[in-house]
């Protein structure tokens, strides 16, 4: 069982990266990538928020949904759960860490529709995980995110010192380096 739940961690976080090869919530891993801080606050916040929409929705989908035979409402029902749950985060940064929810901007709203979010809860139904297992897949999940936007962070306050051809000013070296992370984590997919 321990091992299950190890192999299933190592693959959500590493090998199936959500950013780098399932390529869902790009919108914050792009945009929230400029300074290693304010990356490592929004992937705290991710994971918070994927981490227990992945508990509730969970519940909810088993002890109401199928109970009632209702399923059909996944979507709407996870989505409820996620905004509610973003909600909370953002009041929360809103009141205990004003500087972090000043960074996160715009883009804090926007984990309510990071598919990334919603892509999980869906991917914990369709693959029939149990409460266990679909909670560690949403950790894990989180935690992939957390470390390709972090590492993405770092590489972009290292090229501001870099003298980079006109072309590739801003974003295009951006998408070239996220290009270049998801190459190297393919890598990872002879690990398990």
């Amino acid at each position: 069982m321990i091992r299950n739940l190890i192999i299933l961690s190592l693959g959500s976080a590493l090998i199936n990266n959500v950013v780098l090869s399932q390529f869902l919530g790009l919108c914050p891993f792009l945009g929230v990538s400029k300074k290693i801080k304010t990356a490592f606050g929004m992937g705290t916040a991710v994971i918070f928020v994927i981490t227990l929409s992945s508990i509730v929705t969970g519940l909810l989908y088993e002890h109401l949904l199928v109970k009632f035979d209702i399923t059909y409402l996944k979507t709407i029902v996870f989505i409820l759960v996620i905004a509610a749950l973003v909600q909370f985060v953002e009041m929360f940064l809103k009141r205990f860490v004003p500087p972090l929810y000043k960074a996160l901007g715009v883009y804090l709203p926007l984990i309510t529709t990071n598919c990334a979010v919603l892509g999980i809860a869906l991917t914990n139904v369709s693959k029939d995980y149990s409460l266990l297992e679909g909670t560690v897949n949403g950790f894990a999940t989180a935690v992939g995110f957390t470390i390709a936007i972090v590492i993405l962070a770092g590489i972009r306050e290292k090229m501001q010192y870099n003298d980079i051809p006109k072309a590739f000013k801003g974003m295009p070296i951006v998408l070239v380096s996220a290009g270049l992370m998801a190459i190297a984590f393919c890598g990872f997919s002879g690990l398990l």
